[in-house]
């Protein structure tokens, strides 16, 4: 999970057509069980990635990827904060 924080006068249509086209392209990635965006009812400047893998192997695949590596230095550009979270479910 990552949660963003946009910069003041950035446009949350800006961040939402790059997001949209990472979302697209790790949704084909094998291991990808779920990747959306989600944004914060109450501030429309909270925007935050849920995503689901099936292990931590697939998850580091997905951080070396083309498109991770050109998309998200550009989301990173437009927010003013960032909290990212990995989870394990517990048995």
């Amino acid at each position: 999970m990552s949660k963003g924080k946009l910069k003041a006068g950035v446009k949350v249509e800006d961040y939402v057509m790059l997001a949209k086209e990472l979302v697209a392209e790790t949704r084909k990635e094998k291991g990808c069980l779920a990747y959306a965006l989600h944004g914060e009812i109450n501030d429309p400047t909270i925007l935050t990635m849920l995503e689901e893998w099936v292990d931590e192997e697939a998850l580091e695949q997905h951080n070396q990827s083309k498109h991770v590596l050109k998309i998200v230095p550009e989301l990173r550009k437009l927010r003013e904060s960032i909290e990212v979270n990995v989870y394990r479910e517990v048995k």
